[in-house]
């Protein structure tokens, strides 16, 4: 099978990124943007974000998870501690996020350094889910290799009994992360390619700003 997509073009036109556009911190200009594809109609998740890892074999892997909070600490997700990420951030606690926005032709890519955030406040997020997705993370054994969909409805089946009047636990095995960032680009498209692309880079306490060429 093969598919010719080279007539696919479409010319980026909705903004621009000037140097006077940009704060010394890098977390005001994401919460601009964030705010902007949030409140955007034609975005469904906006804090729907591409997670890529690596672990010792060196193989990359990157799939869309959910961004639950950000401050200027750093990005907050939450997964399965077992699952095929959690084991290669275990291997490898650096990781790449990045946010697509097609509808303002924003994206924001982000590199950075990962560990797991307090217990507690793994607990209180965990709590704060509707019971269908508390009883999903303990039905599942993410990334595992299972014989087929009816054994998650079995196992979730079992699970709604037997909760049926009490309070869900968290699983010891689940919990979040928090992405402390090295790196924050800023990327707005642009006519004939010539896309806007600014660099914040860590510097001990303050970040360096730099226009990379598109």
């Amino acid at each position: 099978m093969q598919k010719d997509l080279k007539h696919y073009r479409k010319s980026y036109e909705k903004g621009e990124l000037t140097e006077a556009d940009l704060p010394a911190n890098p977390f005001i200009l994401f919460q601009s943007w964030f705010d902007m594809a949030d409140e955007n109609d034609h975005i469904d998740e906006a804090n729907a974000m591409h997670l890529s890892t690596v672990g010792v074999n060196g193989m990359p892997k990157t799939r869309v998870v959910l961004l639950k909070s950000y401050s200027r600490d750093g990005f907050i997700f939450f997964s399965n501690y077992h699952s095929e990420k959690g084991i290669q951030l275990d291997e490898n606690p650096q990781c790449c996020l990045s946010f697509f926005w097609p509808a303002l032709e924003k994206q924001v890519i982000i590199q950075g350094k990962v560990s797991k955030i307090a217990e507690a406040e793994s607990t209180a997020y965990f709590k704060s889910r509707p019971k269908g997705s508390q009883l999903g993370a303990h039905a599942s054994a993410q990334s595992s290799v299972i014989g087929s969909r009816a054994i998650l409805e079995n196992r979730l089946a079992k699970l709604e009994e037997e909760y049926k009047n009490l309070e869900i636990p968290k699983p010891t095995n689940w919990g979040g992360y928090i992405v402390k960032p090295i790196n924050m680009e800023f990327w707005q498209g642009r006519r004939n390619r010539l896309h806007d692309r600014i660099l914040y880079s860590k510097n001990n306490d303050n970040w360096k700003i730099e226009r990379l060429a598109p």
